[in-house]
């Protein structure tokens, strides 16, 4: 089959290359347009686009996807089907309809479960032991169309969405390759979602990364990671903001009487991390920070250079 694959960031890129390899023709590659990126505000080419060069296939990118212009240009192509991973934008009725066969979805979440634009974070932040990869037909309601597979993995207590992501961006390319595959063969089969079922991921804002130490361990250790690698946690310390980049609770035995300390207290100070008291008595081991406008460190290097003392209390920022 002719393809057009819609897709922007890392995530996109194996299940981009999976179908280049594959029996079918990407004939054309779609992705956002190029954005400065990085503290040098460089324009940088996205992922996708840089495979999709590599491979002498055709990039669009236009800043509009209803413009006349770019669905004149994607007909011309005459696609069977549209595949999309994280494209990053709600695509309307008349772009739908320009492949054949319609367009597909590889989405990071067992459908119903998480529908919406950071079903992985959402995941990990809820402390979820299991998700997966969906692929689903798209429809004009948000992550509603039925579905063709789903491939399940768990979750590791100490992963990170970023971990997670990479493992689920070469789990769905399996999948939608054999998907792909039924579609042309004409055997695909769909089901329709249970709505009643359906859950929700919306956006990541930075307003979240705010720690509440008066929340339990296991809440704020699930918080970091599934902020990682983007808008992170972080905690302030005295007049400075410190992004928290990795937690262990692992190392910490036992749990302590709050007694007279409030949540946030340091209890301890050490190389191996700093141990922070949270709300449910139980500790929190820092193990990587980073001081805001510097690189991350691990706690034995930023102890290196600050004095901290325990009973020294980290706030939300």
């Amino acid at each position: 089959m002719k393809i057009v694959y819609f897709g922007t960031p890392e995530f996109a890129v194996p299940s981009l290359t999976r179908l280049i390899d594959s029996p079918h023709h990407v004939v054309a590659v779609v992705s956002q347009p190029d954005r400065p990126r990085g503290r040098g505000h460089r324009t940088q080419v996205t992922p996708t686009k840089a495979v999709a060069q590599a491979r002498g296939i055709p990039v669009l990118q236009p800043e509009r996807v209803k413009d006349p212009q770019f669905l004149a240009q994607l007909s011309s192509y005459e696609p069977d089907l549209g595949v999309v991973a994280a494209y990053g934008r709600i695509l309307p009725d008349a772009l739908l309809a320009v492949p054949r066969l319609g367009m597909i979805n590889v989405h990071g979440s067992i459908l119903p479960a998480y529908r919406g634009a950071a079903p992985v974070h959402r995941a990990v932040i809820a402390g979820d032991s299991e998700t997966g990869v969906t692929i689903m037909r798209v429809i004009s309601e948000l992550d509603a169309g039925p579905t063709f597979a789903t491939r399940r993995r768990a979750i590791g207590p100490d992963e990170t969405s970023a971990d997670v992501e990479r493992a689920l961006a070469d789990l769905g390319a399996d999948v939608l390759v054999e998907v792909v595959d039924s579609i042309a063969a004409g055997r695909a089969e769909e089901t329709p979602q249970d709505d009643s079922r359906a859950t929700f991921a919306p956006k990541l804002a930075k307003t979240e990364g705010r720690i509440d130490w008066s929340q339990p361990a296991s809440v704020i250790h699930n918080l970091v990671r599934g902020l990682h690698p983007w808008p992170l946690a972080s905690a302030r310390l005295g007049a400075s903001r410190l992004v928290v980049r990795k937690t262990d609770l692992k190392k910490v035995a036992g749990s302590v009487s709050l007694g007279a300390a409030a949540p946030g207290t340091i209890v301890s100070a050490t190389p191996d991390g700093l141990d922070i008291l949270c709300g449910d008595g139980n500790l929190i081991r820092i193990t990587e920070i980073q001081p805001e406008g510097k690189r991350a460190m691990a706690v034995r290097d930023f102890l290196a250079g600050h004095s901290i003392s325990p009973g020294a209390r980290l706030e939300v920022p």
